[in-house]
């Protein structure tokens, strides 16, 4: 398993110089991009060239999917990318009823069809909110997903467990769509709560062995990224993770 890792958590620890070399000699293959990173793709493709690193996904906003995909694929094209993740909606962006969600689904389509076109994959990120029931008892994600048949899924695991639901069924319910992962771990309630209550991986409350195991077994998702968004120490996490990642 070549295993990667989210950028993401490694914002406030820089330069990315340091970062990407920490990542390459603790094993890790694979980084996966954000925002951050690109201010200069070309700079950034030749230090993740230096320490061994490929970037296969990559996170973008929606503002810039709908916006300036041009942009988005140049992006992707100068730094390896062959997966775009569109990761978040903004709050005050979120629909509230099911004929919303369902058109947000249909705006992801046009999205997917227009990487298609490029040559690239394209997936949805979930976080929490997408699991919040809406009024009339159905759930945002199935809306999204249901109504963007042709995009796949990045399922951020930990996620899905702060929403309320069961990753094993949703896993089971949309196998085909998961096309990459969010490896991430939960602590113990009311433990790490400077790191917001998020774990290193395989140190948390996730059954992360079982999760794995039905994510191999019935899944294409070939991207498993290990993430937290709020690491106190990024080279513990980053250790930690891809130790306990072998042992899945």
């Amino acid at each position: 398993m070549d295993w990667s890792f989210q950028l993401y958590s490694a914002r406030n620890f820089q330069p990315w110089s340091g970062v990407l070399k920490t990542l390459s000699n603790l094993g890790y293959k694979q980084v996966e991009g954000f925002g951050g990173v690109y201010g200069d793709p070309k700079a950034f493709r030749a230090e993740l060239d230096g320490n061994g690193l490929a970037m296969p996904t990559a996170h973008f906003s929606i503002e810039v999917l709908e916006n300036d995909f041009d942009a988005a694929r140049k992006t992707a094209e100068t730094l390896g990318t062959k997966l775009l993740i569109c990761p978040f909606l903004m709050p005050d962006q979120r629909p509230n009823d099911a004929a919303g969600w369902q058109t947000f689904g249909k705006r992801l389509a046009k999205v997917g069809d227009a990487a298609a076109k490029a040559g690239l994959g394209f997936a949805w990120h979930n976080h929490d909110f997408e699991f919040k029931p809406l009024a009339d008892g159905s759930i945002p994600l199935k809306h999204i997903l249901d109504s963007a048949a042709g995009v796949g899924w990045e399922i951020d695991v930990a996620w899905v467990v702060r929403g309320g639901a069961d990753p094993l069924k949703w896993i089971n319910d949309y196998a085909s769509r998961i096309v990459a992962v969010h490896v991430k771990d939960i602590a113990p309630k009311g433990e790490a709560l400077d790191e917001d209550g998020w774990a290193d991986v395989g140190h948390g409350t996730v059954d992360w062995t079982g999760i794995y195991k039905a994510l191999r077994q019935h899944t294409p998702a070939k991207h498993y990224i290990m993430e937290h968004d709020h690491p106190s120490d990024l080279e513990r996490f980053a250790a930690r993770s891809i130790a306990a990642g072998k042992n899945f």
